[in-house]
Order: C-alpha cells, then sequence, then structure tokens
C-alpha cells in the first residue's frame, strides 16, 4: 500500500513545494525527446515554464520542479519501470495516492482529445501499469492524451514503432494545442479538483 504521510524534514526541501505530485511519462534520451511516448514528458516541462522552475534536480531516478503549486517528477527510468521512481518519492516525500497526477499518452484517444480520470487499470499502458504495481492501488489521478490517428488500431502489431515515431508536420499544431490544454487541465486539478475539471476538459 502507499506510504502513510509524515512531515517533512529541512534537509529534503529547500523551498516551499505543493503538497501534490504531478508526473509526466516517457522515455530518457534524446533519441524518444519528441515521441508520442513522450508527451507527459512535454507537458511537465511546459508547466515547469509556465511556473518558472526548472527540471533540473535528479532525485529518485527522476528529474524534478519544485514549484509551490506541486512537485512536478519526469522519470528517468524507462517507461515500463516508471513505477520505481514514482514509488520513491511516494515513500520519500510523504505523498497519498489521492495527491498524484500521472499524464501520459493513451492510444485509445484520437490526437488533440484527453481524459481526466481519478482511478482505474492501466488500459495497457506499461508506465501506468508499472505505477499501478509499485503503489499497489488504481486510486491514481491521471490525465490521458490522445494520441491516435485514423490509421492506427489500438491492438495493431505495429503499436510500439507508432508510439516511438515522432509526430507528422500536419500534426504539431494540434499536439501543441493539446500540450497547452493539458497544461490547463493540470493546474484546473490543482485549483478547482476532479468533477470541475473532469466536466470542463474531458469532453
Amino acid at each position: 500500500m502507499v506510504a502513510a504521510r509524515r512531515p517533512r524534514s529541512r534537509r529534503t526541501l529547500s523551498r516551499s513545494v505543493g503538497d501534490r505530485l504531478i508526473v509526466g511519462l516517457g522515455n530518457p534520451g534524446r533519441e524518444y525527446e519528441n515521441t508520442r511516448h513522450n508527451l507527459g514528458f512535454r507537458v511537465v516541462t511546459r508547466l515547469a515554464s509556465r511556473w518558472d522552475v526548472s527540471l533540473g534536480r535528479l532525485e529518485c531516478n527522476a528529474l524534478l520542479g519544485e514549484s509551490t503549486e506541486a512537485l512536478l517528477a519526469a522519470p528517468q527510468t524507462y517507461m515500463n519501470r516508471s513505477g520505481y521512481a514514482v514509488r520513491c518519492l511516494v515513500e520519500g516525500r510523504g505523498f497519498q495516492s489521492a495527491d498524484i497526477l500521472v499524464v501520459y499518452d493513451d492510444v485509445n484517444l484520437p490526437l488533440g482529445r484527453l481524459r481526466l480520470r481519478p482511478s482505474g487499470g492501466p488500459g495497457g499502458h506499461r508506465g501506468m501499469e508499472s505505477i499501478v504495481q509499485s503503489l499497489q492501488t488504481e486510486e491514481i489521478h491521471r490525465l490521458r492524451l490522445g494520441i491516435a490517428t485514423e490509421d492506427i488500431e489500438p491492438t495493431s502489431d505495429d503499436l510500439v514503432e507508432f508510439v516511438l515515431s515522432t509526430f507528422l508536420a500536419d500534426e504539431e499544431e494540434t499536439v501543441q494545442e493539446l500540450i497547452e490544454k493539458a497544461a490547463d487541465a493540470c493546474e484546473s486539478w490543482l485549483q478547482e479538483g476532479n468533477v470541475a475539471t473532469m466536466n470542463r476538459f474531458n469532453g
């Protein structure tokens, strides 16, 4: 089970940090930087830019951005081991599962759509599967970002190749709009909670 919340030490926090954790999923390395599978990374990077913080500190094998809004994290493990970094942050920082929002790509949603859910299974996503297994709970908020196109099926044999491909030039405008919308949804989740955010963004 998720570790119980415990007081945070002065040594751990060098500044006032929000009491929630937003995790963007992706694969480390320049070769994966602009792939469909790294959309979660791009959203937390956008949030870091908005909040004028740097995703530069490495802790629990994740790059962190410490803000009064929330702690931002981009695990530097590969996607299917994301749960190890998240569990380490949960245990070290005292987060509860209700404090966490995981942002990631989803081939079950069309490109440009997003959907917030407060809980549920991983839906075949290896990163979310790793987090659910590591924390031993499905009660984790998740923001799913659609990457599917008309010519790809979620059960396709080419799925791995597809998620590790870069976005096409004519998709980039939609992708940039999705990143901004996802960052807005993250901020809404922090400020207004689940229900208001789902009503506003799930469409």
